[in-house]
């Protein structure tokens, strides 16, 4: 199959999320493609509000206005899931913070008071909102995968079984002399990824031919990217995208991303028996 290089973009709404609807299963089929050829897609998808994203990023800002040693109280006893900041050979302008299970108000809080021992209730409540409405949508992403391929018994399992880790990422402005790399090349250990940023382009996937193709992300749109664990789901149908970050220009880029991870689902035996759609 020829690859072509425009990364596809679906709208997602409460109207093409209803089984009973007519667009359903063409939605469906239009997820399962997107993440068997490109292994991303970009969604549009308008419950979010544009002046929640807004403030959103206008605090994430803030927060990383905050002291390194404040930052570096970001700790976790999984790897990678805390503060990470600059490496000068593989990530030098790259730093981003963890909150494990920002879907649940006290996993913020108690991120929110180490950072801000004093409390700040604004940043608590608006990432918790914004975390909240990226799992729906993430849940909604799962669904059309799951009744893409036959199996839409096992989603509320994924669903129950389904951890999350919310990463808020700056990637600063390059050196006229200095590296431009944000992060090198990779591919996301789990299930989906879902990536927001500010207006600051950067991001960059991967064509299954090795063509690049830079991201940019209409109004109301999110980046939705398959990682390696989906694609174990899927018996090696879906494409586990690589992708990258390239800053330029003289503005930071803020991201958020939020990462979700089921606990109990490998690759399911009606898609090992078949390869065949269902």
């Amino acid at each position: 199959m020829e690859s072509q290089r425009v990364i596809p973009v679906i709208r997602f709404s409460q109207e093409n999320m209803s089984p009973s609807s007519s667009c359903w299963v063409s939605t469906c089929q239009d997820v399962r493609k997107a993440f068997e050829i490109y292994g991303c897609f970009l969604a549009i998808y308008e419950e979010i509000s544009m002046e929640l994203c807004k403030q959103v990023f206008q605090a994430v800002e803030k927060l990383f206005d905050l002291p390194v040693e404040t930052k570096a109280k970001n700790t976790s006893t999984i790897p990678n899931f805390g503060y990470i900041g600059p490496e000068s050979d593989t990530r030098p302008l790259y730093e981003s913070m963890g909150i494990e299970n920002a879907v649940n108000l006290e996993s913020v809080q108690s991120f929110t008071n180490v950072m801000w021992p004093s409390g700040n209730t604004h940043f608590c409540g608006l990432l918790h909102s914004h975390s909240k409405q990226l799992m729906e949508l993430d849940n909604m992403v799962t669904k059309t995968m799951f009744a893409s391929y036959g199996v839409e018994k096992h989603h509320e399992l994924c669903v129950k079984s389904k951890g999350n880790l919310v990463r808020v990422m700056k990637y600063g402005v390059p050196k006229s002399d200095g590296p431009n790399i944000g992060l090198p090349p990779h591919c996301d250990k789990g299930f989906i990824t879902i990536l927001h940023q500010n207006q600051v382009n950067g991001l960059e996937i991967e064509t299954k031919d090795g063509h690049w193709i830079s991201v940019e992300f209409p109004p109301s749109s999110f980046i939705v990217i398959a990682g390696d664990a989906l694609k174990e789901w899927s018996n090696d149908r879906v494409h586990a995208v690589t992708h990258k970050v390239t800053m330029s220009g003289n503005e930071s880029r803020y991201s958020l991303g939020q990462f979700s991870h089921p606990m109990k689902i490998g690759t399911l035996e009606e898609l090992i028996a078949s390869s065949s759609a269902v």
